[in-house]
């Protein structure tokens, strides 16, 4: 008898010793997660100072002339930069298309663009507006056709035969609205004028009509007043035959590439500038007002004729 409870014993011993051996994922149970929060918190941290340890990237399409590009816009982009308390970087090409490129390819956080190559580009690939700006109370601005002022030519029409400097084929002021013109008329650049050039910056296609080396020119009437203000001299021998309609004003832009919430911190930048000593006299230097939030729809004259 004492044999047999020994040896009951000894089997429920192993029975026991086998459920404890047994692989607790058998019965669904699993060992319980540890959570670091020490850890967690620490990766948190290191992804916040991540999206602060690069370089941001900004193109300014060259409707001036690369040189006084830097120049007007450096202490804007200092100014953005100090605040965000991230490196700025500018990326400068010689055409619209180029900077168009850069945006497709995802080389740039954002632009400052012309408003006839954000039209275009909105075509090819996802872009949005980050600001624009206001000018003399508005988010708009215009075509200026003009030619020498001791010319007699008074007229577009007068323009036929002759020779005429355009700024960019992506250029809304520069090119498209001239082209838009030549159409009301059925004609083309090669067929109405007798010679044709590209200069790639307004102010280098007001030099030409300046200097004589055209007789006309399409140009941004924002780099003129700009001129008519800060350098008068070099608009001396220039007369405007022919403005435009209203158009949307050139955007800052971004894409879905960019850090959505660098952008963000830039779109508050932008927008608030006005509202300090520092941004407000940069503002002041580039003839701004301030930067604001703009419709799409504002563009939608230029689609017209693209």
């Amino acid at each position: 008898m004492l044999m047999k409870q020994s040896f009951c014993l000894v089997v429920f011993a192993v029975i026991i010793l086998l459920i404890g051996c047994k692989d607790p994922n058998h019965y669904g149970n699993k060992e319980p997660v540890k959570l670091n929060l020490a850890t967690s918190e620490k990766n948190s941290q290191d992804k916040a100072q991540n999206i602060y340890n690069r370089t941001v990237y900004v193109a300014i399409s060259t409707m001036i002339s690369p040189k006084e590009t830097f120049s007007l816009y450096e202490n804007l982009l200092k100014y953005i930069e100090k605040k965000l308390g991230i490196p700025i970087k500018l990326k400068q090409r010689k055409t619209y298309q180029e900077v168009n490129n850069l945006l497709k390819d995802g080389d740039l956080d954002f632009a400052y663009i012309c408003s006839g190559a954000f039209v275009v580009a909105r075509k090819e690939f996802p872009l949005k507006i980050l600001a624009a700006p206001e000018i003399r109370g508005k988010p708009y601005y215009q075509a200026y056709i003009i030619v020498n002022k001791n010319s007699n030519i008074s007229s577009f029409d007068e323009l036929k035969g002759k020779t005429f400097a355009f700024t960019d084929p992506l250029s809304n002021t520069g090119y498209k609205f001239a082209i838009k013109l030549l159409n009301q008329i059925h004609s083309k650049p090669d067929q109405y004028f007798s010679k044709t050039i590209f200069t790639y910056a307004h102010d280098y296609s007001i030099q030409a009509v300046e200097r004589g080396l055209v007789d006309g020119a399409a140009i941004d009437g924002l780099v003129y007043e700009y001129l008519k203000v800060n350098h008068p001299q070099r608009i001396t021998n220039i007369k405007i035959i022919k403005k435009s309609e209203w158009f949307g004003i050139p955007p800052f832009v971004y894409t879905r590439n960019s850090n959505q919430e660098i952008i963000k911190k830039i779109q508050n930048i932008l927008l608030n500038m006005h509202l300090d000593n520092k941004g407000k006299s940069i503002l002041k230097d580039l003839q701004i007002d301030k930067f604001v939030l703009v419709d799409p729809s504002i563009y939608k004259s230029i689609e017209s004729f693209n």
